[in-house]
């Protein structure tokens, strides 16, 4: 997920005279200036913070009243000029808060998540500035052809942000709402602390050497490896982390052991207790509806959905229910040739199947079915070597180099850079810094961040700054670390995100980049995915840690024969946590109970009772940590149609690394942001709105008789909007 946070090498005098805090300086250095990480102190963070707002309130003032009359110079680009101080120092507090998250700084975070919800809606609510930008998008709607194709978007997507926001509202109105975004800050806080908590707190102690049964060497190595981290006397220790979690439950031959790790990791946020979020969801969801009522909307769901692809949550849920029963069905037929399995190695009669054993069997019938053993696949996966993949498939696809950077200061000794170029120029396109491993006060799963949005505001090209994060778990010190393929997939879906940022090439720094409706934004990761598995990246990077020998093309053909298994798993955990995401905020005012909603809805859909949603709702983060992915969670699902779609786009050509095809990708939808309608731009790209046919026939399920289609939702013009600059893009 990416946090898009906007800044430029320059900033008003005020931010240079503002004192001696590093946060507050502009960033200087090499690289058109970098974050000043080594000089970052915890304490620093409030009253900076403070002094960035107060700038930037004048500056916003100064717009607002300014006496001339509005036009898009002095209202719109005016704002994008404002506000750089904050967005430095708001891009170095966001990386602590998801990076280096400890009791100090979870202290100060609590203090001022509500000042800064205060702080944006003093801007949006701001009956002076709301009157400018009207002004200037009343005029455009008059005079379009006047005006850049640019400017246009930028006016309709500021004030539509407005709009959401309550700037039309009455007095009254205006201040609840208000009010209730300072509560609602709050409350994403806690529930991301209480999350972070269980995480690093909860850990699974692995006391004897019988306890390691089953786990493939890597595995071995790193809970030993933890062990002794966390100074825990133990033959190894599993710590509260998927990236940990999923491969113990894949390869662990102790059912009891199993588990206890899947509720530990399922019950996050979920235990009783101080750090228990089953309150907080309620009234979160209290909250939103009554929000989304002040503002019109009949619920939390469609105030978030009026502004993507989908358009209304009754277009989202079309698509899911179409994927939902045959990907239950296909589940249904993994658990009985799982069961079959499990009674054939000596089962008793009475065995029930329960989700502690859909991994662990699930690998045991990929191994008999397709002689297909992961931990094998694992041997060639080193992340050193897969990062490298990535950098070739993206010199390929979008004519980038990548070299290796010391000049430029680190928030922690695990980051490294690289210098971002354009292969023929040799121009400068941005960094790109790399957090690969999970530590405590390290929010789990893996994100992109934007740190400096691309942008040419008045003509001065400004490149971007951009990290992916992951939290592998690190083995032996001086030993490669190997991954899964699930993993490695995941790696390039973030490497999408980071690239859609490199490729930017707007004006505005609201525009640029990943700075697009969230539907739309999960589509170029989702379709970087396909790109691992091409043969030009597994011949050269996928070597064994051990021989450096290519992984063999008989063990290549055994993937690939085996790449629609286990989908009824996959799909259904995932659209599970996005129907109930769905249902939750569509329910409206009522009270939620969340843990019984969750057990009844499931209950409802049908959901197997052998497996869990990927995300559970205590300790659903995309959702409950922001606004973000709230009513959102769908938007992984429609664009990994998007993607299904684009890549038949490369098959029906010249293959995966087509020329043309790249270029139409890089023009159409890579380097346009957020300036074009997204569903525009996917149809410059495709020649026609994208069809669910490829996903469905990746995944070997059948095709629906009707089809929604992303790009033509059913209520009418396709429409996109800025994500929200707090929320990153989350595998």
């Amino acid at each position: 997920m990416a946090q898009a946070t906007a800044s430029v090498a320059g900033a008003p005098v005020s931010a240079r005279a503002a004192g001696p805090s590093p946060l507050l300086a502009l960033w200087s250095g090499p690289h058109g200036g970098v974050p000043a990480f080594d000089k970052v102190k915890v304490a620093d963070f409030k009253p900076a913070l403070e002094a960035a707002m107060a700038e930037k309130m004048a500056e916003i003032n100064a717009i607002a009243n300014n006496p001339a009359a509005p036009t898009f110079e002095n209202t719109l680009a005016a704002m994008e000029r404002s506000g750089q101080t904050l967005a430095r120092v708001s891009t170095i507090y966001d990386i602590w808060s998801s990076a280096l998250n400890d009791a100090t700084f979870s202290a100060i975070e609590t203090e001022m998540a509500p000042k800064l919800a205060a702080f944006n809606d003093q801007i949006t609510q701001n009956p002076a500035l709301f009157q400018r930008i009207q002004a200037v998008y009343q005029q455009q709607l008059k005079t379009k052809a006047k005006l850049p194709n640019e400017a246009y978007r930028l006016t309709e997507v500021r004030y539509k942000e407005f709009v959401q926001a309550g700037a039309k509202l009455a007095g009254p109105a205006k201040a609840r709402v208000s009010a209730i975004n300072q509560e609602l800050a709050g409350l994403f806080t806690k529930f991301s602390q209480n999350v972070l908590a269980d995480e690093g707190d909860d850990v699974l102690v692995l006391k004897t050497e019988q306890d390691l049964g089953g786990l493939p060497a890597s595995l071995v190595d790193a809970a030993k490896t933890t062990a002794g981290t966390r100074k825990i006397a133990a033959a190894g220790v599993i710590t509260n982390t998927r990236s940990s979690i999923d491969p113990f439950l894949t390869y662990s031959d102790q059912r009891e052991l199993r588990e206890k790790a899947w509720r530990m990791f399922t019950n996050r946020g979920d235990n009783g207790g101080p750090h228990d979020n089953n309150a907080v969801i309620t009234q979160i969801l209290q909250l939103r509806a009554e929000r989304a009522k002040l503002l019109g909307y009949p619920t939390h769901a469609h105030l978030r959905l009026d502004n993507t692809m989908a358009k209304t949550p009754e277009a989202a849920m079309q698509l899911m229910e179409q994927v939902w029963k045959p990907a239950v069905a296909r589940e249904h037929e993994e658990v009985a040739d799982m069961l079959a399995l499990a009674k054939k190695e000596g089962a008793p009669a009475n065995f029930t199947f329960e989700p502690w054993d859909y991994r662990y069997y699930a690998e045991k019938v990929r191994k008999a079915r397709y002689d297909l053993d992961q931990n094998e696949v694992k041997q060639y996966l080193q992340l050193d070597k897969m990062r490298e993949g990535m950098f070739w498939m993206a010199g390929e696809l979008f004519n980038f180099s990548f070299v290796p950077v010391t000049d430029v200061p680190v928030y922690h000794p695990d980051v490294r850079v690289w210098q971002v170029n354009d292969k023929t120029t040799g121009q400068q396109v941005g960094l790109w810094y790399f957090d690969p491993y999970a530590r405590p006060g390290k929010t789990s799963g893996a994100w992109m961040n934007a740190y400096r949005n691309q942008q040419r505001i008045d003509g001065k090209n400004v490149t971007t700054i951009v990290s992916n994060n992951s939290n592998f778990v690190k083995g032996k010190p001086g030993e490669p670390v190997l991954i899964s393929w699930t993993d490695a997939t995941t790696l390039f879906h973030e490497f999408g995100h980071a690239l859609h940022g490199l490729s930017s090439n707007v004006t505005y720094p609201t525009l640029s980049g990943t700075n697009v409706a969230n539907d739309y934004a999960e589509f170029p990761s989702q379709l970087l995915e396909n790109w691992l598995a091409t043969p030009e990246v597994l011949n050269r990077f996928a070597l064994h840690y051990q021989t450096g020998q290519p992984i063999p093309q008989a063990l290549v053909d055994r993937i690939k024969k085996a790449s629609s298994f286990n989908e009824g798993f996959g799909t259904t955990e995932a659209v599970s946590s996005a129907l109930i995401d769905m249902k939750l905020h569509l329910a409206g005012s009522q009270k939620i109970d969340p843990d019984k909603f969750e057990r009844e809805t499931l209950a409802g859909l049908g959901m197997p009772h052998e497996l869990v949603m990927r995300h559970r709702t205590p300790q659903f983060t995309h959702v409950f940590s922001g606004d973000g992915y709230s009513a959102g969670y769908y938007s992984y699902l429609w664009s990994v149609v998007l993607a299904a779609d684009a890549f038949s786009a490369f098959t029906e050509a010249g293959g995966p690394y087509d020329k043309a095809v790249a270029a139409r990708l890089r023009k159409y939808v890579f380097t346009v942001g957020n300036t074009v309608d997204p569903a525009a731009g996917y149809r410059a790209f495709r020649g026609r709105d994208p069809k669910i046919d490829a996903l469905m026939k990746q995944r070997g399920f059948p095709l629906p008789a009707a089809q929604a289609t992303p790009g033509k939702a059913s209520a009418g013009k396709v429409q996109s909007k800025a994500a929200p600059q707090a929320t990153g893009k989350r595998k």
